[in-house]
């Protein structure tokens, strides 16, 4: 692969946390502690420490995390040019968090904070949905002007969760300042409840400042009320390319006169954690290269299905180099 400076480099902010991956057993577990199945809750410490404690049993792994710190990380992985901003806990996790990044050559540019470093309980069902139960700490600490221009200006695109929307000011903010600095602004929608609580604003941000939507498909029916035919095109309406995400049957993409659909990509699924992200990543990584929708979308589908077939959100080392060369595939095919 090239080397990263040869990439447009992509901003990603977001809440800097922890996973903890659970294989459940059953969902009794969501039913007991109240959550939506395949959503994500935010929770307190404590209800945070009860669900830990809980499901002990099952617990698997623990690694880095938050939906846009895992599409960065598989931009890096790609070889692309990365920052990434958010706030963290002067802690073990926090370090672990740090260092993490600091390996794979991306740009950090992160807060401390005295509050711990927040962590995502991610819950993974028998049939590999995911339903994540997210205590913020630090990351919920982020303030709107901790993201001055400077940071923004020696980036070309800047990715942001859609999380971040519970806090109105601090994400106009970012959104706001990207724009005026240049940025090609992104939004992944990120979780239907967190669209159905903000709907209006989602609207109000997507029409000001959003250049690209990422959504799934029960994301986009909340924030439309359309089936992914129609919602992907409402959706791009407001913005200049839209993407909803349909899991088993691939996915929608609309810009300018182009509505494609992306054939999926056989996978042996095991857990739906981080797919969205990775998808995104893939995604991104074709726009930075100049590559057409249908390569965007084909690779984003790649990257998106090999993340399936392994517990976490987060691709193997040893895997990557025979995706990179399935990559470079699509990178140089002709239409």
């Amino acid at each position: 692969m090239e080397s990263p400076s040869a990439f447009p480099p992509i901003l990603g902010i977001g809440n800097a946390l922890v996973d903890i991956m659970i294989a459940l057993p059953d969902d009794e577990i969501l039913h007991q502690f109240s959550l939506p199945r395949g959503s994500m809750t935010l929770v307190n410490g404590i209800q945070s420490w009860k669900i830990y404690q809980a499901t002990r049993p099952w617990q698997k792994n623990v690694t880095t995390g938050g939906s846009a710190a895992n599409t960065i990380h598989n931009l890096a992985s790609l070889g692309a040019c990365c920052g990434y901003a958010g706030k963290i806990g002067d802690d073990d996790l926090g370090a672990i968090f740090e260092k993490e990044f600091a390996d794979k050559g991306v740009a950090t540019h992160l807060y401390y904070s005295s509050s711990g470093t927040g962590r995502v309980m991610a819950l993974v069902s028998p049939d590999s949905e995911r339903t994540m139960a997210t205590f913020l700490g630090a990351a919920e600490e982020l303030l709107p002007e901790e993201f001055p221009a400077e940071i923004m200006k020696p980036y070309s695109y800047l990715y942001v969760e859609g999380y971040l929307v519970q806090d109105h000011r601090l994400i106009e903010t970012i959104l706001h300042t990207g724009q005026e600095a240049g940025l090609e602004v992104i939004i992944d929608l990120s979780s239907y409840n967190v669209v159905e609580q903000n709907r209006d604003f989602l609207e109000h941000l997507i029409t000001h400042y959003v250049d690209i939507v990422f959504a799934n498909e029960e994301e986009a029916f909340a924030y439309t009320g359309l089936q992914p035919e129609e919602a992907v095109k409402r959706i791009a309406s407001l913005c200049d390319i839209a993407i909803v995400k349909t899991g088993k049957k691939g996915s929608l993409v609309a810009g300018g006169d182009e509505i494609l659909t992306i054939n999926p990509v056989s996978a042996n699924a095991i857990d739906t954690t981080g797919a969205g992200d990775s998808y995104s990543a893939g995604f991104i990584y074709g726009l930075s290269r100049g590559l057409t929708l249908r390569q965007c979308g084909d690779i984003a589908s790649l990257v998106a299905a090999k993340t399936v077939e392994v517990m976490g959100a987060k691709i193997p080392e040893e895997e990557w180099p025979e995706l990179l060369l399935k990559v470079k595939a699509i990178e140089n095919r002709k239409f």
